[in-house]
């Protein structure tokens, strides 16, 4: 039976009928480290018989009973190994091996007169390692059966073979042997199980920390290295092999001194002298500046180089100061508005007096367009301050670009034939279509201006990049294009090449397009100047 009185299943039961599928390789290894040493213990009695014979108590009552006992434990020792190889039911192989070993070990403990054999010890072992093995089951039980096997076996000779009653003193105490190494076993057993869970718990904080930790320096701004005491690089983020150039990704190939002698010779400086501060940046390059932080508190150990890319401070200090200047720009603006109106509106009053000459025509107009031009750059200004917010939506491409052409000729007074709309495709774009027409105005504007005003001198070129999920939108021009030198300022504020122009049309465009997930950027050509659009595909 199975069940106890309250009718659940007995623990030990339970363990015996579970399937083993699912155990680990290091259980398996042990119960075939548990069969090896079956296997020595009957090969080792087997031969003591065979050297010594008479000289030993083993098999002193029946020797070919015991020869053949032992004979037996070795073949079952052999038939362990098979069974073994299968990985199929763990706890019901030991619960077997453990009641064989009691079984064969009885019999020969019966071959050889009893208990004053001292066979019985052999058991101590095997509950021992069968306890350890099922780290903890089974073990009471197991110690239960060999004390039974023992008082049994004793009684069958007490009653047959007329042995002496006191020695059931010797089995009582060798059964309690048994439950003091189950015991044992079990308790030592548990201690390991919680062991492991908490090796096993610590791996996984330890994995999980390394990777966070992986992951907090591979998306830092700045670049990070961790030097050992011999200068070899051990870790570094991808933002280092920026700054420094490729670095061997093979752990301990990378040394500072092979990829950056003067960082390498600051590191050495930094660990003989402790009085070098270590918290601020030291200048590594012109661009680049160093901070160094002892591992573990102890610099002879190794440290942690942060490089800060001083460029994008620099960057950051200038979108700073250009934010200042963009909110006072827009006091002034306000401010300056009112005036500026008042004496456009005067210039027109003068035009209408009667009696006006050429000269006075002439100097009102003057100050009707340095009116109108500084009445433009306010609005810029009013607006890159303003910082609209993009309302995006979904339209076809090609049909948006028609139309713009269309008035942008208008507006202008120019042909139409200027423009050339080539589209290897007809996307759909997600982008505000006020924003997209204020950068295509000015995209076009400035083709306009430095073209030849030819057929075909504005090219719009529609592609479509990264699987369709991107739409490439280029505006060029045959003109003589951008020297190489005002490349780099073309996005810059209030900068400009243009008579009259106030520098902020292509700001205010990447502006715009960053506004709507996309980007502007100036491209070389081989003839005139290109400006690419990359946005998002409906």
């Amino acid at each position: 039976m199975n069940t106890a009185d309250t009718g659940q299943p007995l623990p030990w039961a339970a363990d015996i009928a579970a399937p083993a599928g699912d155990y680990p390789e290091p259980f398996w290894r042990s119960l075939f480290f548990f069969s090896v040493y079956r296997l020595i213990v009957a090969l080792l009695l087997l031969l003591s018989v065979a050297i010594w014979g008479e000289n030993v108590s083993f098999g002193s009552h029946d020797l070919r009973l015991f020869v053949a006992a032992a004979i037996a434990y070795a073949v079952f020792g052999v038939t362990c190994f098979v069974l073994i190889s299968t990985r199929r039911r763990f706890n019901l192989q030991l619960a077997l091996q453990v009641a064989a070993d009691i079984g064969f070990i009885m019999v020969m403990l019966f071959a050889s007169n009893g208990i004053s054999s001292g066979l019985g010890l052999l058991l101590l072992a095997t509950l021992a390692g069968a306890g350890l093995i099922s780290r903890g089951r089974l073990t009471l039980f197991f110690a239960a059966l060999a004390s039974i096997a023992v008082l049994l076996e004793h009684t069958y000779e007490v009653l047959k073979l007329e042995a002496a009653v006191a020695q059931f003193v010797q089995a009582g105490l060798l059964s309690g042997a048994y439950f003091a190494i189950a015991w044992l076993a079990h308790t030592f057993a548990k201690h390991t199980v919680a062991s492991e869970r908490l090796a096993a718990q610590r791996g996984i904080d330890l994995a999980n920390m390394a990777q966070v930790n992986q992951l907090v320096i591979r998306d830092m701004q700045d670049g990070v290295l961790v030097v050992d005491e011999r200068g070899v690089i051990r870790q570094f983020n991808a933002r280092a092999e920026r700054l420094l150039g490729p670095l061997p990704h093979e752990r301990g190939e990378a040394t500072l001194a092979d990829h950056a002698p003067a960082l390498a010779a600051r590191f050495e400086e930094w660990r003989r002298r402790a009085t070098v501060d270590t918290g601020a940046g030291v200048p590594y390059t012109n661009s680049v500046s160093a901070r160094l932080m002892p591992i573990g508190g102890n610099r002879q150990l190794g440290a942690v180089i942060f490089l800060e890319d001083q460029s994008r401070v620099q960057a950051q200090a200038r979108q700073l100061k250009l934010a200042a200047l963009g909110r006072l720009t827009a006091n002034i603006a306000h401010e300056v508005r009112n005036p500026l109106g008042a004496i456009s509106h005067a210039a027109e009053l003068l035009q209408e007096e009667p009696g006006v000459n050429d000269t006075v025509t002439r100097l009102t107009t003057i100050i009707r367009e340095n009116s109108q031009r500084l009445d433009r750059m306010m609005n810029d200004v009013l607006r890159l301050n303003r910082g609209e917010r993009a309302h995006r939506e979904r339209f076809g491409l090609a049909a948006f670009l028609n139309q713009f052409v269309e008035e942008f000729a208008r507006v202008e007074k120019i042909g139409a034939e200027i423009f050339a709309i080539e589209c290897s495709a007809e996307p759909e774009v997600w982008f505000d279509r006020s924003h997209l027409n204020q950068v295509m105005w000015n995209l076009c504007r400035n083709a306009l201006r430095h073209c030849r005003r030819q057929r075909a001198s504005i090219r719009i070129r529609v592609g479509l990049e990264r699987g369709g999920s991107v739409v490439k939108l280029d505006v060029a021009d045959d003109g003589a294009g951008v020297p190489s030198d005002l490349r780099s300022r073309l996005f810059e504020p209030f900068f400009t090449t243009a008579a009259g122009g106030t520098g902020l049309g292509l700001y205010i465009a990447r502006e715009v397009c960053e506004a709507n997930g996309a980007s502007l950027d100036y491209v070389e050509t081989l003839r005139g100047a290109q400006f690419t659009v990359l946005c998002r595909a409906g």
